[in-house]
């Protein structure tokens, strides 16, 4: 079922657990959110254009009505989603909704009071109504407003998976999914191509080419009128032509089947796109009963969110070992694939300027690899947008920092984390936390100032006991051990050059940038950094101090 009917439910839906608190500025992020909602809802049901996806769409509906509540703002009677796709033409049956569960024990819960109940995949396509008689596909109606739609039957006539003719001459009224065909599609690899969209677009210009109307194909999920019997409905179903019911649909006991078949069909390949499945029991309204509304014979289990609506709620500036600058954004926390997500990397401070993400702003995050988290876009801007200093890029650089001076604390962070890392020193026990507290006992204010630490300096740390205060010395006094070529890398050595470095550190600070030309496998750029990284005279004060601490090679 299309996204069409999630708005007609909404008011059913509980909230999901991490849903946010209140907005924090005003009431303007209301109104806003509800703007842009109504702007999707016409994009979408009008002409066809799904601008966000049902899942954000999902989360944003979800949000509004949280947020309405925290205003005690009830949903005004002007928002209806549906209205600009209400049609003309009448249906015979109305279309129902779907109540969405959220999780396995909400939808154990309505198996334990349900008995022969059928599981389908719920195919991502559009919504119709298919009327026959005498056997002759008479009209083909859109999803509309599930009380009015509008007719596509011209069209329909065209789509070679819909049957033009039943092998009896009888009346019949179907509701099913119009979706477009795929090949091998995998929901959890590729996720649903932006299919219902294509489906929706061709069917409402009402003129199909052969290889159009070819790639559209049909899935039969209602027969109002049909068996009693699940089973022998879709049995009847296949020898009118409709394969695709009987094919995907499958008899379900409990929950350990319901979540069988819909981790089997998120993970298997199928014809179509499908973003859930949907849980189907046997007894049912008569046809002459059904609304448009939710009803208690059928509900949907959508498969797991590939993408988070996320609340910005702070920006914040990491300044790496090299001067690299990059926007951290600080979330309102969402659940995405059974994580906790509060913070997301923008990845670079131009791609920050370019999107200007402010607080208050919502964006979609979704997991690279299923493991980190990753900004796709900006989806609503907040109406007021807050100021947000960033960091002046001019003022940071692969020699800047060396001292803790304004502004520099986390690139000298950044710097002592590397300096203790595998890459570097490899110095147990000494991880960014703990150059961070030495940092902020006033112990450090320079990359070097940890080598004449002692018991006692350490001593005064609060939180420190006497094994954390001997590990951590006996670490920093380990590193006067370590060998010339280890220290390099630590002091940030550019990296293509650590091969070619041959002589102690004299040596290597006389070589002017010609002098490094001359070296294998040194380009005019990695010169030009290495004569000046050896010339720095903050890198030079670092060398001395390792000279008179007796490091070998200084």
């Amino acid at each position: 079922m299309m996204r069409l009917l999630i708005a007609l439910l909404f008011s059913a839906l509980p909230l999901l657990a991490w849903a946010e608190g209140c907005p924090e500025e005003d009431r303007s992020q209301v109104s806003s959110l509800a703007g842009q909602i109504k702007q999707w809802d016409d994009s979408y049901h009008r002409l066809g254009q799904s601008p966000v996806s049902d899942e954000l769409y999902d989360q944003a509906r979800q949000r509004l009505a949280r947020w309405r509540e925290c205003f005690a703002q009830a949903a005004p009677q002007a928002d209806k989603p549906l209205a600009s796709s209400r049609g003309t033409q009448p249906h015979p049956v109305a279309h129902t909704g779907l109540d969405k569960l959220l999780d396995e024990s909400a939808v154990a819960d309505w198996l334990g009071t349900r008995h022969d109940v059928w599981i389908q995949p719920k195919v991502d396509g559009v919504a119709v109504t298919l009327v026959y008689r005498q056997g002759l596909l008479s009209q083909v109606i859109s999803r509309g407003d599930g009380l009015l739609g509008q007719d596509w039957s011209a069209a329909a006539r065209k789509i070679p998976g819909i049957v033009q003719q039943l092998p009896a001459p009888i009346d019949l009224t179907l509701q099913g999914e119009l979706y477009w065909r795929l090949h091998e599609q995998v929901q959890s690899a590729t996720g649903g191509l932006n299919a219902r969209s294509k489906v929706a677009g061709l069917m409402n210009r009402l003129e199909l080419s052969d290889v159009e109307a070819a790639g559209i194909g049909l899935f039969v999920w209602a027969w109002p009128d049909g068996p009693a019997d699940f089973a022998e409905q879709l049995a009847t179903l296949a020898r009118l032509g409709f394969t695709d019911s009987q094919r995907y649909s499958q008899p379900i006991q409990n929950i350990a089947d319901a979540a069988h078949w819909r981790t089997y069909w998120y993970n298997h390949a199928l014809p179509f796109a499908s973003d859930g499945v949907v849980l189907h029991q046997a007894l049912r309204a008569p046809a002459k009963r059904w609304q448009a509304s939710t009803p208690y014979w059928a509900v949907a289990w959508k498969y797991p969110a590939a993408k988070a609506l996320a609340l910005v709620r702070k920006v914040n500036f990491k300044i790496g070992r090299t001067g690299r600058i990059t926007p951290i954004l600080e979330l309102e926390p969402v659940r995405l694939d059974d994580r906790q997500i509060s913070r997301v990397s923008v990845g670079s401070l131009k791609r920050w300027q370019t999107l200007d993400i402010r607080p208050g702003d919502q964006v979609s995050i979704s997991l690279a690899g299923q493991v980190i988290p990753r900004l796709d876009q900006v989806i609503l801007r907040n109406a007021t947008r807050v100021e947000v200093q960033a960091p002046d890029a001019r003022a940071y650089h692969a020699l800047s920092c060396w001292q803790l001076d304004p502004g520099c604390e986390e690139q000298l962070l950044s710097r002592l984390t590397w300096l203790s890392g595998n890459q570097g020193l490899a110095l147990p026990h000494m991880g960014r936390e703990t150059w961070n507290v030495l940092i902020q006992a006033g112990l450090i204010a320079g990359f070097l100032d940890w080598l004449t630490l002692d018991a006692a300096e350490l001593a005064n740390i609060e939180g420190f006991g006497d094994r954390s205060r001997a590990r951590v010395l006996d670490s920093l006094q380990s590193a006067r051990q370590r060998p010339f070529a280890q220290w390099l890398k630590a002091l940030g050595v550019p990296p293509a050059a650590r091969n070619n470095l041959e002589g102690d550190w004299q040596t290597l600070a006389s070589k002017d940038t010609q002098a490094w030309l001359a070296t294998d496998g040194i380009g005019p750029g990695r010169a030009a950094q290495l004569s000046a990284f050896f010339r720095d005279p903050h890198v030079q004060a670092l060398a001395e101090t390792l000279r008179v601490a007796g490091v070998d090679g200084f």
